[in-house]
């Protein structure tokens, strides 16, 4: 048997409940773990991704990137994320309680929610998840038909926009109710 690479995407890693894999690295020369720092340092549009690896990996990773692929504008950005890794960590940590608060909410209106390690949640079993998404949006709430039969994705927000996504679902489940 040909030896394989095993990447393990964690992307949102800050937001799971389980454990990293990198301290599975030492002794492990096909195992990579890639990262990136648009989820838990709140810079989406920066696309800066980074992996860990055995040396070799890394080495051959780097005849093949583009000479130029950062600008300076990403590196800057980059860099005072990681000089204020303390205090946007702090906000996943508040992202994850109000995450896990959705889960539960959700669980108590009556809706099947998934379990999550990102910083949204999936909820639903609807028969017309696109129609559920127009009624939500219809009450000033915007969530996201990711095109998985029956069911839509919410993120996790401020406290002050989940309870208003929160009070939108109880009024359309009692509405479906009535």
């Amino acid at each position: 048997m040909k030896p394989s690479m095993v990447v393990v995407d964690e992307a949102y890693i800050e937001f799971s409940h389980g454990d990293s894999l990198l301290p599975l690295l030492e002794g492990r020369p096909h195992l990579v773990v890639s990262r990136t720092m648009s989820k838990a340092f709140g810079a989406a549009g920066l696309r800066l991704g980074y992996l860990a690896a055995h040396p070799a990996v890394v080495d051959a990773v780097q005849l093949v990137r583009l000479p130029y692929h950062l600008s300076a504008i990403t590196q800057a950005t980059a860099l005072a994320a990681l000089e204020h890794t303390d205090t946007l960590l702090g906000y996943v940590e508040q992202l994850k309680a109000e995450r896990d608060r959705l889960v539960a909410e959700l669980r108590a209106i009556g809706y099947d929610v998934t379990e999550s390690d990102a910083n949204f949640v999936q909820f639903g079993r609807f028969a017309d998840a696109h129609e559920v998404w127009q009624q939500i949006l219809d009450r000033g709430v915007l969530v996201r038909d990711n095109g998985v039969p029956g069911w839509l994705r919410v993120s996790a927000g401020t406290p002050e926009e989940n309870d208003a996504f929160l009070d939108a679902v109880r009024e359309l489940k009692k509405e479906q109710n009535a």
